[in-house]
């Protein structure tokens, strides 16, 4: 909940492709994607070890769209 006073931050758009207007620092798209991929291989491991297996198929397939979105965009930078 926010403070009188003060707004919130919206979020982002779910533009897809081009720059997003980051302010210096924040990273890129593709860099974004491959954090998101990392940490979501580290969440399934985590998932497979309790036996979660809903959480580790859902986690899983995050990891495959992920993956697919940065082979894609490395694929167009190469073209």
């Amino acid at each position: 909940m926010t403070k009188p006073g003060k707004k919130r931050a919206r979020a982002a758009s779910g533009v897809a492709g081009g720059s997003r207007g980051e302010e210096p620092g924040e990273g890129g798209v593709d860099e974004a994607v491959a954090f998101i991929a990392e940490q979501v291989g580290a969440l399934r491991k985590l998932a497979e070890r309790h036996k979660l297996d809903v959480l580790h198929y859902l986690l899983g397939m995050t990891k495959l769209e992920a993956d697919e979105h940065l082979r894609l965009r490395s694929k167009r930078k190469l073209s």
